[in-house]
C-alpha cells in the first residue's frame, strides 16, 4: 500500500545537520553529536519557513551545542513517578495523558519529553498501549483523557481511530483531547480524511502549538480551516523562547494571527526546567511584561493563562501576583492546594 503524500513527506525530511548545507552557510560538524543524543526531523515544508541561520524557526528545530548542557532535571515534571504504566500519567484526580506516539513531525529543541521523544524509550507497544487503556478503564475518576506524546496525529488513520474508539468506549470517560504540532510543522497530514475520522469522537479538542507568527502560512490556516469545519475545538499552547519570541510585540501578532484562524490562544508556557533547553528559558518577569502587554491593545480572546508546570508533577499554576512571591533568586509559588513551592528563576540571564 502506498504511503499517503504526508507519510512521504515525513520520510523526505531532514534527520543530519550536514543536510541542511544545500541551504545555509554554516559549520555542522559540532551539531552532529547533539543530533544523535536528541534526534533531529525537519519537514521541507517547516524548513522552507527558515530565512536565516539563528532566526526563530531555525533555533526550534536545529541542534545547538547548548542542548549538551546538563543544567536542569531530567524529568521536570516528574512523569516517572506519575506513571501507573508506560502509557499513561496520572498527575491530577481527573485526567490523564495517554502517550499514544513516540515521535513528531519534527522534533522540537525545547522539548519537555527531549529525554525520550524521537528515541525507543518512548516507543510504545501494542501490548503497553492496551494495559494503557485497560488502566483507563478500571480507574473511574478519569473523565477526560489526552493523547499526546510525541505527536498522536502521525498514527495511521486506522491506528489513530482504533484508540480512538477503545477510550470513547469507556463508560465514565467524557471528553478527549488530542496535543498535535502537525497544523504548524506538517500541515499536509491535516487531511479530509482525518477530519472526517476525528468528528467521529465528539466531543474532542485539538491542542496545537504555534510559537511565532511566520509559523501562521496559508497551509497552515487551511489546516486549523479542515478541523474547525469539521467541528474540532482548537486551542494553542505556546512555550515562551528565548530568542523566539520573548517580546510582546511577537506574542501579539502571534496570539491575533492564531485567533484569525480560529484557533484559540490558550497556555502561555514558563519553559520547563528540562535538561538540554536552559537556553530558551527567560525570567518570569519577562512573561509577566508581556502578558501586561496584551491587556488593552488585545482583545481578552487573545489572552492565554500564563502558567508554569511546577517540577515534580505539582501541576500547572497560574502566573498572577497572589501565586508569586520573590525571594531573593528563587520564587515561591502557591499551588492551588496551598503548598508552597519553591523555583529558581533564570533572572540572572543576560
Amino acid at each position: 500500500m502506498a504511503n499517503e503524500p504526508w507519510q512521504q513527506a515525513l520520510q523526505e525530511s531532514l534527520t543530519a545537520p550536514e543536510q541542511l548545507l544545500d541551504r545555509f552557510d554554516f559549520d555542522p560538524l559540532p551539531l552532529k553529536a547533539v543530533a544523535e543524543r536528541y534526534p533531529m526531523r525537519i519537514p521541507s515544508y517547516y524548513l522552507d519557513l527558515i530565512q536565516a541561520v539563528g532566526d526563530p524557526i531555525w533555533r526550534q528545530c536545529v541542534p545547538d551545542l547548548r542542548e549538551l548542557d546538563e543544567t536542569g532535571l531530567f524529568d521536570p515534571l516528574g512523569e516517572e513517578d506519575l506513571s501507573p504504566t508506560p502509557a499513561v500519567i496520572h498527575r491530577y484526580p481527573d485526567r490523564v495523558i495517554f502517550l499514544a506516539s513516540g515521535s513528531c513531525a519534527s522534533y522540537c529543541r525545547f522539548c519537555t519529553r527531549k529525554r525520550k521523544v524521537g528515541c525507543s524509550a518512548l516507543s510504545m507497544s501494542f501490548r503497553e498501549l492496551r494495559e494503557g487503556i485497560d488502566y483507563i478503564a478500571a480507574t473511574p475518576q478519569i473523565k477526560d483523557v489526552i493523547l499526546s506524546g510525541g505527536d498522536p496525529l502521525l498514527l495511521p488513520d486506522s491506528v489513530l481511530g482504533d484508540l480512538l474508539a477503545r477510550i470513547q468506549a469507556i463508560p465514565h470517560v467524557e471528553i478527549i483531547r488530542i496535543g498535535s504540532r502537525v497544523p504548524v510543522t506538517l500541515p499536509e497530514r491535516i487531511t479530509d480524511k482525518l477530519c472526517a475520522l476525528l468528528a467521529r469522537f465528539e466531543p474532542l479538542y485539538l491542542n496545537t502549538h504555534f510559537n511565532h507568527p511566520r509559523e501562521i502560512t496559508e497551509q497552515a490556516r487551511q489546516a486549523c480551516g479542515k478541523l474547525s469545519r469539521a467541528g474540532i475545538p482548537l486551542g494553542n499552547q505556546t512555550v515562551l523562547l528565548r530568542g523566539v519570541n520573548d517580546d510582546p510585540q511577537t506574542m501579539i501578532a502571534l496570539f491575533r494571527g492564531l485567533l484569525k484562524i480560529r484557533v484559540k490562544p490558550y497556555y502561555l508556557h514558563q519553559m520547563d526546567l528540562a535538561c538540554g533547553t536552559a537556553h530558551f528559558r527567560t525570567p518570569i518577569s519577562a512573561g509577566l511584561e508581556i502578558l501586561k502587554a496584551l491587556r488593552g491593545p488585545v482583545s481578552g480572546l487573545a489572552t492565554p493563562h500564563y502558567v508554569i508546570d511546577l517540577p515534580g508533577g505539582k501541576g500547572k499554576v497560574p502566573l498572577l501576583p497572589e501565586y508569586v512571591k520573590r525571594r531573593g533568586e528563587v520564587l515561591e509559588i502557591r499551588t492551588p492546594a496551598g503548598e508552597l513551592v519553591e523555583y529558581p528563576d533564570c533572572s540572572l540571564l543576560s
